[in-house]
C-alpha cells in the first residue's frame, strides 16, 4: 500500500488560503458597511439643516410683520448645535412700467455648524412683500 505524504499538506495550504480569502472579504464588508452608514448619518445631518431653513422660512413668509433685520438663534438638531442667521435688507425693485415697487425684502438664512471639527455652512435667500 503506497501513501502520498503531499497531499495532506496541500489540503492544509488550501484552508489557510481560502481562510484568507474569506478574512480579506469579511473586512472589505465591514468596511462598506461602515461606510454606508456614514454616509447615511451625514445625509441625515443634511436633511435637518435644510429643514431647519425651510421651517424658518415658513415662519418669516407667514409672519404679518416686517422681518427683523438681523436675527440669530441656535438649535441642536442632535447632530451638534446649528446657529441659524437671518439678515434682511430692503429691496426697491422696478416693474414693466418703471414704477418701484416698496415693500419688498431679500432675506438670507444662513445655517452654520460644525462636523468634525470643520464649518459647514448652508444658505437660503428669498423675497418677503410685506404692503405699508
Amino acid at each position: 500500500m503506497r501513501r502520498n505524504r503531499g497531499l495532506p499538506g496541500f489540503a492544509l495550504y488550501e484552508v489557510l488560503l481560502g481562510l484568507t480569502i474569506f478574512v480579506v472579504g469579511v473586512l472589505a464588508l465591514g468596511r462598506s458597511v461602515e461606510n454606508c452608514m456614514r454616509a447615511s448619518a451625514l445625509s441625515e445631518e443634511e436633511n435637518r439643516v435644510r429643514q431647519l431653513l425651510a421651517n424658518r422660512m415658513a415662519e418669516v413668509q407667514a409672519s404679518p410683520v416686517h422681518p427683523d433685520a438681523e436675527k440669530e438663534t441656535k438649535v441642536d438638531t442632535g447632530y451638534g448645535v446649528v446657529r441659524l442667521i437671518q439678515k434682511t435688507v430692503p429691496e426697491q425693485l422696478e416693474d414693466a412700467d418703471n414704477t418701484i415697487i416698496d415693500g419688498i425684502s431679500r432675506v438670507t438664512l444662513s445655517a452654520e455648524w460644525s462636523r468634525g471639527g470643520v464649518k459647514q455652512s448652508k444658505r437660503l435667500v428669498f423675497y418677503v412683500y410685506r404692503a405699508g
